[in-house]
C-alpha cells in the first residue's frame, strides 16, 4: 500500500511542486469523458482534490478510477500543483491539487445506505435507525468527527490541569460487590462462582475515599457509571464523569479548584474567558429558586404571596 505522507487536510499552496501520498475514501467523483477524471478525497482531516489525467497514465488506471464511486478506499502518490480551474474558497486545501503518477484501490464500497455528510442526498439527513443500524458510515460525517475529536480534546485539557495541580489520574475497578448508593446497579453473573455476581459501579465512591486514605491526597478519573434506573434528561444507563477526591482541603479550596476547571475548559476549548463564577448559598438558592442548581439566566424567581393569598 502506498503509505501516506500527508492527510487530506494538510496541504497548501507551500507544497506546490511535492510529491506527496494520501489515503482516504472518495467523497465525490467528477468524470469529465476526456481523459480527466476529479476526486475530492476525505478523511478525518479535510478534503482535497485529486486529478487523473490520461495523458500521463496508462489506460488501465484511468479505467479503474473512472469507475471509482462514494466511500470507495484508495491511495494515490502524485505532485501538487496550485488548482487549475482557480481556488475553491470551501476547502481549506482549495488552493491545490494533486495529480496522480500512481493509484491503488485499496477497498470497492458496495452501494451505501446513505452518504456520510450532515445534510444527505436531497438536502435531508438520514434517519437515526438507518444510521444507527450503520454506524461506522455515520461516524464518517463531520459533525460526528468533529464531536470525537472534540470529546479528545476536552479529556486532553482535563488531564492537564488536574496534572499541573498535583492530581494523580487512578482507574479504579469497573467489577466490584454491591455498594448502593441510591439507585439500582447493573449485575454481571460470575461464570466462576455459580450464583454469585459483580455489580457495576454507580461511581467510585467507595474506591476514592480508600485512596485517601492510602495517602494519594488527590485522585482524578474520568470514569464509566453505570445505573439501571429509568432515563431522565441528564442521566443515561451508562455515562462519563470526571471524579476526583482532596485531602487536607476546605469547602473553598473544593470550589477553587473546580471553578479553575472550568475556566480553563472554556479557555481551551473556545477561546472564551470565564469573569469569576457567581457564588449562592444553599439557603438562598432555594428560597429564590427553589433549586440548589439554579438557572440564573431567567427571573424566574420564587416570590412570596402569602399576604395576597391570605
Amino acid at each position: 500500500m502506498l503509505r501516506r505522507t500527508h492527510t487530506c487536510g494538510e496541504l497548501r499552496d507551500s507544497h506546490v511542486g511535492q510529491t506527496v501520498r494520501l489515503n482516504g475514501w472518495v467523497n465525490s467523483y467528477r468524470g469529465h469523458g476526456t481523459g480527466l477524471v476529479f476526486i475530492d478525497l476525505r478523511d478525518r482531516f479535510g478534503i482535497t482534490q485529486v486529478v487523473f489525467d490520461g495523458e500521463d497514465l496508462g489506460k488501465e488506471i484511468l479505467d479503474t478510477a473512472d469507475h471509482l464511486r462514494n466511500e470507495d478506499v484508495i491511495a494515490i502518490e502524485g505532485s501538487v500543483r496550485i488548482r487549475a480551474g482557480g481556488e475553491n474558497p470551501k476547502l481549506i486545501t482549495g488552493k491545490i491539487e494533486v495529480v496522480v503518477t500512481k493509484f491503488e484501490l485499496l477497498n470497492k464500497t458496495a452501494n451505501p445506505p446513505f452518504l456520510p455528510d450532515d445534510t444527505g442526498s436531497g438536502g435531508k439527513l438520514a434517519n437515526e435507525e438507518l444510521r444507527l443500524t450503520y454506524r461506522y458510515v455515520d461516524l464518517r460525517r463531520p459533525t460526528m468527527q468533529k464531536a470525537l475529536a472534540t470529546r479528545h480534546k476536552l479529556y486532553q485539557a482535563t488531564r492537564r490541569y488536574f496534572d499541573e495541580n498535583g492530581f494523580l489520574e487512578i482507574e479504579t475497578p469497573i467489577l466490584y460487590k454491591s455498594t448502593p448508593e441510591g439507585a439500582r446497579e447493573f449485575l454481571v453473573p460470575s461464570r466462576h462462582m455459580p450464583g454469585n455476581w459483580f455489580a457495576l459501579p454507580q461511581s467510585p465512591q467507595l474506591f476514592k475515599q480508600i485512596l485517601m486514605v492510602a495517602g494519594c491526597d488527590r485522585y482524578m478519573q474520568i470514569c464509566r457509571c453505570f445505573r439501571d434506573e429509568d432515563p431522565r434528561a441528564d442521566r443515561q444507563a451508562e455515562f462519563t464523569q470526571i471524579d476526583l477526591e482532596m485531602s487536607f482541603v476546605r469547602r473553598e479550596h473544593v470550589i477553587e479548584m473546580m471553578e479553575g476547571f472550568v475556566r480553563r475548559l472554556w479557555k481551551e476549548m473556545c477561546g472564551y474567558d470565564v469573569p469569576p463564577i457567581q457564588k449562592m448559598p444553599y439557603r438562598e438558592a432555594m428560597e429564590r429558586f427553589g433549586i440548589d442548581r439554579p438557572d440564573t439566566r431567567y427571573a424566574l424567581e420564587i416570590t412570596d404571596i402569602s399576604e395576597t393569598a391570605a
